[in-house]
């Protein structure tokens, strides 16, 4: 019996794998990328702030599926 809870709780978080993945590269994305691609291009910090919110959801969203 506790075999097959050991088991079923494996799978079970073996399958969030890509989703904490995904989270995880949109966060750095937003932290690091987003802000050094916006002062390449010279955007002002307003929009880069907005696009670094909208990046932080997507990454939000996408562990909590």
């Amino acid at each position: 019996m506790s075999q097959q809870l050991a088991q079923s709780k494996v799978t079970k978080t073996s399958g969030n794998n890509g989703a904490l993945l995904l989270g995880t590269g949109l966060a750095l994305a937003s932290m690091i990328l987003i802000p050094a691609l916006a002062t390449r291009i010279g955007l002002g910090a307003s929009l880069t702030g907005a696009l670094r919110m909208a990046v932080m959801k997507a990454g939000n969203q996408a562990i909590r599926s």
